[in-house]
């Protein structure tokens, strides 16, 4: 085929359109360029709740005559000043382009500070897609900014000489301007892609959920939750080659999954083979309030002096130093570390008093040997009999308890990896029921024990909350050995938007490459 060489194309890059206009005459290469008209910052806002984005064009502009082979490049900043993770999509505007289908082709690059180091963005066509008439065109889809965080981009843009006749890019065109589209709530897609109803209402927090109540609402620190509750049957879930089950989607849209062994149990089965490990104490030390801590102050054996000294986040419990461990084996040691979310664990250290716990030796003070009650003893209060006074929560009181790996906005950011337990509080709203009242119907019911991550008390030792055997919450000490452990994670958002299946015991939700 004929090939011409030495051809060159003129690009006019413009704060908020690239431009490129080309013509010929008499079977010549003629170039000239179009006035863009404007020469200010482009500053796009997106808003949405507690959803903020903002999309700015940091350069005048650039001009570049490309021969073929030859690229030019394009910068924008894309900043969240939101409190909420924000995906988004950037897009080609009003975009003409008569190019041939592979003449033009686009790689994105993002770093995270002026001084990093460029990664690239996986884009679905490594073309720019062709237009006759002007629209937006996807640039790139699900492009996730932290909250708090700016993000830099690159666009290269290249002319390829494709070793064929081009001819038809003499009189071709390329006219865009670019843009952020609207803020893609995560849990709204998490929430349709799992095809989750929502029921309306509160359950009763007493009664045990012996059958399959469905899904209810409640806020957490990132919005609206969504929990499981009852024998349900569609929260299976299969990740690092581990049985897992769904006990909420987050308001962030992560999804919250307790460990379920290496198959998948029905509910009601009896088996240590649900449970990662047995017969482990959460802490060997018990005789002090700092104790009931996932983390806490001064060394183990050390009586602590004050409240915030118990509650330092400086030494870790045994159990939380056996957990990362085993979150490192299972999850990090197999590449999978990516796909887990930063979302907050909850080791509610709160003492809210006698007026609210009802236990008429609660001294409140929270360190040493004093008689205390913490949050979760108020809330969950399956003592009662009263449904009115059984009300679990899932936003965390204190941002020293809400246990984070990098997150200081909302979290602590205290954490060495993202795993830990469920809480008392969704232990409850998942369906236990009062206490002393056996449900072995419901999803959490294992046959052993295993601990939580909810201080109970401290009375004549430290006290953690557990489901009990029977499948209700109770509250051994810390130191009995015989407890089991069921790791808590958190898969981000993006990866559930992507998982197949439909979360039966046969088909759990899974990565899109698992065939089982």
């Amino acid at each position: 085929m004929e090939k011409r060489n030495n051809r060159k194309k003129i690009f006019i890059l413009g704060l908020c359109a690239i431009t490129i206009v080309l013509a010929s005459t008499l079977g010549t290469y003629a170039y000239f360029m179009t006035n863009l008209g404007r020469e200010e910052k482009q500053e796009l806002t997106v808003t949405s709740g507690a959803l903020a984005l903002i999309f700015e064009d940091n350069s005048d502009g650039i001009n570049a005559t490309l021969s073929l082979g030859e690229s030019v490049t394009k910068e924008f900043k894309i900043r969240n000043t939101g409190t909420q993770d924000v995906t988004t999509n950037m897009l080609f505007s009003e975009m003409i382009n008569t190019y041939m289908k592979e003449s033009l082709s686009y790689r994105l690059e993002y770093k995270t500070s002026v001084d990093g180091e460029w990664t690239e963005v996986e884009t679905s066509n490594p073309n720019i897609p062709r237009s006759e008439t002007a629209g937006d065109k996807n640039l790139a889809k699900d492009l996730t900014i932290p909250a708090g965080v700016t993000y830099y981009y690159k666009l290269t843009i290249t002319f390829n000489d494709l070793d064929i006749n081009q001819n038809e890019d003499i009189d071709a065109m390329f006219v865009s301007k670019f843009k952020i589209g609207d803020a893609i709530d995560p849990l709204k897609e998490t929430l349709k892609h799992l095809n989750i109803k929502v029921n309306e209402g509160t359950p009763n927090f007493v009664a045990a959920a012996t059958t399959d109540e469905g899904v209810f609402a409640l806020e957490d620190d990132y919005g609206t939750s969504y929990y499981y509750r009852g024998a349900v049957t569609n929260n299976y879930v299969k990740f690092a080659g581990f049985y897992w089950r769904i006990v909420r989607i987050n308001g962030d849209g992560s999804l919250r999954i307790i460990y379920d062994g290496t198959q998948g149990y029905a509910n009601g089965t009896s088996d240590t083979g649900r449970l990662a490990y047995t017969e482990k104490a959460f802490n060997a030390e018990w005789y002090d309030n700092k104790y009931v801590g996932w983390m806490f102050g001064g060394a183990q054996g050390a009586a602590s002096t004050s409240k915030s000294q118990a509650q330092t986040n400086t030494t870790n419990s045994d159990i939380k130093t056996l957990v990362d461990s085993w979150y490192k084996t299972n999850i990090v040691d197999k590449n999978l570390g990516d796909k887990v979310a930063d979302v907050i664990f909850c080791n509610d250290r709160t003492t809210p008093g006698k007026a609210a716990t009802g236990w008429s030796i609660d001294t409140g003070l929270g360190y040493g040997s004093n008689y205390t009650a913490y949050g979760a003893t108020a809330r969950t209060n399956v003592w009662n009999t009263e449904a009115s006074k059984v009300q679990p929560r899932f936003t965390c009181p204190q941002k020293n308890d809400a246990f984070t790996v990098s997150d200081e906005v909302k979290g602590n950011g205290d954490l060495t990896y993202p795993v830990g337990f469920i809480t008392a509080d969704e232990i409850v709203a998942a369906g236990s029921g009062k206490y002393g009242t056996g449900n072995s119907s419901y999803y959490l019911y294992k046959g052993s024990w295993y601990w939580s991550l909810s201080p109970s008390c401290f009375h004549d030792g430290a006290y953690m909350f557990i489901v009990y055997s029977n499948g209700y919450l109770n509250n051994p000490y810390v130191y009995r050995t015989n407890g089991a452990v069921a790791p808590v994670i958190n898969l981000k958002p993006e990866y559930v938007q992507t998982m197949i299946g439909d979360g039966s015991i046969d088909n759990p939700y899974r990565d899109s490459n698992d065939t089982l």
